[in-house]
């Protein structure tokens, strides 16, 4: 093996705190789509052995600290066997990582995508739910974008708790004013000229990276650069009393729609 090779990003040690998973055994993607119950698992075809196997162990050990963190069972992080996970093939030029609506495909690059599963992982989320969440949604659609244009919720409990997600990312407490992770997301995507950190899904999906890395359990490769990198220091992530109203909403929302799952389950 060549340094260039083992110069690989996902050959660095990525902090983690959580719980022991594997108890030090090496897993498969093969093993990750059985106990996930997801689609499939791509792996692409300059990814060696060696590599291949850090990766497994990698995702399994932050699917698991998500898992946890939200509080749901394993059917949830699978999006109920809906979604394909990918490394090192599926994902885009210039990108880290990549959520693929058309195909339901979380792609993490070989080189650059640990890190940002999480975010990708909420993209996957933000489609699966629209239709479960909203009036008239259709199956292509986000459903930030879509509560965004005041689309009407279908009422249930569990419904009212994920609005108050969207809420709070995306205006201020108890008004229809929008939120300062909103204006600074427009401001950041005017100096750049361009319409990307403003996008719904992208605002939501940051929001919720943010609430999986202030969570005790920690974990590099899940999710990492939400308080200290230079997109941070945009503004871009939810800050001080917005960022903690949007953990303490999202968790209620997960760890009520784990409860409801386990329920039905018995």
């Amino acid at each position: 093996m060549t340094n260039a090779t083992k110069s690989s990003r996902i050959y660095q040690n990525f902090y983690r705190n959580g719980p022991s998973y594997r108890d030090g055994a090496d897993v498969t993607f093969g093993d990750i789509v059985k106990i996930f119950g997801f689609k499939a698992a791509i792996v692409g075809a300059w990814v060696t052995k060696e590599e291949q196997q850090i990766a497994a162990n990698h995702f399994f050990d932050a699917l698991c600290d998500l898992m946890t963190i939200l509080q749901v069972p394993e059917k949830v992080i699978s999006l109920n066997g809906s979604l394909t996970i990918a490394f090192g093939k599926g994902g885009r030029k210039h990108s880290s990582a990549h959520y693929d609506s058309r195909t339901q495909t979380l792609a993490l690059a070989k080189n650059a995508g640990a890190g940002a599963l999480s975010h990708e992982w909420f993209h996957g989320f933000d489609k699966f739910i629209a239709t479960r969440f909203l009036q008239n949604a259709g199956r292509n659609d986000f459903a930030s974008a879509l509560w965004l244009k005041n689309h009407q919720i279908k009422e249930h409990k569990l419904n009212s708790y994920l609005e108050s997600c969207y809420q709070h990312i995306f205006l201020k407490p108890n008004s229809d004013e929008i939120s300062d992770l909103l204006v600074k997301s427009a401001a950041a995507d005017k100096a750049m000229n361009t319409y990307y950190y403003a996008l719904p899904q992208e605002v939501c999906a940051r929001a919720f990276e943010s609430f999986v890395q202030d969570h005790r359990i920690k974990n590099a490769f899940l999710v990492q650069g939400t308080k200290q990198s230079a997109e941070a220091k945009l503004g871009i992530y939810p800050q001080d009393e917005q960022r903690l109203l949007i953990s303490q909403h999202f968790t209620r929302y997960f760890s009520h729609l784990g409860y409801a799952l386990e329920k039905s389950a018995k």
